[in-house]
């Protein structure tokens, strides 16, 4: 009997530890999660953590097929171009598949929606399908066409985010296809000389003005209804006492900037102004009235050397760096009221497939009339915006305004001072509210030798 009570109570106690095993440890087949870890990815090009999150395998990245279930989230695999590559994260790719997208779950508040991806090119507009949030509470993915293609489509209660940001309340007037220019230079335009590259023009007949050139709809000449146009030139860079080339961030694209011909790193500050969507132009020294006691720097053309030397003088400048459309004046009262010397040196401006801007500081400059005998692209500055104080620069640019109303377009010339820039880049910004249209320098040349 008492063999008979202690079976008795070895069954029972087995069947309530079974009934108690099976209630916390449930089987491989009830598709119920055995638990819930949480594996923090390392360090991946400076990624946040991800939030926590039970995503199963259909929402996330595509995961091999497996009996055992999903108790950590996939792993990241390599890149589709190449191998041993770091994939962004977020991306995984299945055996054989192409990579996918991540989905982005909407930020919560407070949360920064990422960046626009930068244009490759000026033409280059905005992503296809980019379109703004449908509502508060589904969102669409803009970004560049192929990640577009490869995301998988969101369902249930995932939503991608809108990788879109409102324009700013000010817009500054600059003309569509913001982004960078070209690389240069284009072997096409190059010619070697003993100091090193020259422009020239192509076999073809392409010029660095056409080439080189910051793209606008506004070259042509004015047709009824077009807006006046503005062009700034921005000078005094790539000389030893010029300030640094980071001045020149947050300007509009459509400001055009000159160097010279004697600071280091001349060609790292073109790469850089082009790669923000600036033209650039050569600052070229000619001979002020007081030489040698008022001195723009060596290889300055004089009206006293033969033109054979002054060609080697300026060939020397036009080789310090590549990618520039054309010439601009850096002093030069003497040299420009002297017909006999600067015609040769404007000759070889155009021979060279450059244009020429007086920068509007000499009194009796003969540069426009030789430039109309010779067809050299050409124009004058109207304004020069030198360093005073904001309330005398803000007259000088409302000049410069008035100007552009009356002629149709005006170019001003600006010294590269931070205070004056920025207050610049102020101005600019409420010009399209005041029926302006900001154009490159190249631009208003063009408009103006077609008026």
């Amino acid at each position: 009997m008492k063999a008979l009570v202690v079976a008795a109570g070895i069954v029972f106690w087995t069947l309530v530890l079974g009934i108690a095993w099976l209630a916390f440890f449930p089987g491989r087949d009830t598709g119920e999660p055995v638990a819930i870890v949480q594996i923090e990815p390392g360090p991946a090009g400076g990624a946040a953590p991800a939030e926590d999150s039970a995503e199963t395998p259909d929402q996330g990245a595509a995961s091999v097929p497996s009996e055992e279930p999903a108790d950590t989230a996939p792993a990241e695999a390599p890149a589709a171009s190449g191998d041993n590559v770091d994939m962004p994260p977020g991306f995984a790719v299945a055996p054989g598949a192409n990579p996918q997208a991540p989905v982005v779950q909407p930020p919560g508040p407070g949360q920064m929606m990422p960046p626009e991806a930068t244009p490759a090119s000026p033409d280059a507009g905005a992503p296809n399908g980019r379109q703004g949030a449908a509502d508060a509470g589904e969102q669409t993915a803009s970004t560049a066409p192929s990640a577009q293609d490869a995301a998988p489509q969101a369902s249930g209660n995932q939503q991608t985010a809108a990788v879109a940001s409102p324009p700013p309340l000010d817009a500054p007037a600059v003309e569509p296809g913001a982004g960078p220019l070209p690389a240069v230079p284009v072997a096409e335009l190059v010619e070697d000389s003993q100091y090193g590259p020259l422009p020239k023009v192509a076999s073809d007949g392409r010029r660095a003005i056409d080439v080189y050139a910051r793209p606008s709809r506004y070259a042509a000449k004015n047709a009824p209804g077009d807006p006046a146009r503005i062009a700034i030139l921005v000078t005094g860079l790539g000389l030893p006492d010029s300030p640094p080339a980071n001045v020149l961030k947050g300007l509009p694209p459509s400001i055009s900037v000159a160097y010279g011909a004697y600071g280091r790193s001349l060609q790292d500050g073109v790469t850089v102004a082009r790669a923000d969507g600036h033209e650039v132009l050569l600052q070229i020294p000619l001979e002020p009235n007081n030489y040698p006691t008022e001195n723009p720097g060596p290889h300055t053309l004089l009206t006293t050397l033969p033109p054979e030397e002054n060609m080697k003088r300026l060939q020397w400048l036009m080789s310090r760096y590549t990618g520039y459309v054309g010439v601009t004046n850096l002093m030069g009262a003497k040299s420009e009221a002297a017909q006999n010397a600067l015609t040769p040196v404007l000759e070889e401006v155009k021979s060279r497939g450059l244009l020429y801007v007086d920068d509007g500081s000499v009194q009796g400059s003969t540069a426009g009339q030789i430039a109309s005998s010779i067809g050299l692209d050409y124009s004058v500055a109207t304004i020069q915006i030198n360093e005073a104080a904001p309330a005398d620069i803000a007259k000088q640019l409302a000049k410069l305004e008035a100007t552009a109303k009356e002629h149709g377009a005006a170019i001003g010339v600006v010294k590269a001072k931070p205070a004056t820039l920025k207050q610049l880049t102020e101005w600019a910004s409420k010009l399209q509210s005041k029926g302006f249209v900001l154009v490159p320098v190249s631009a208003a040349v063009r408009s103006q030798s077609q008026s």
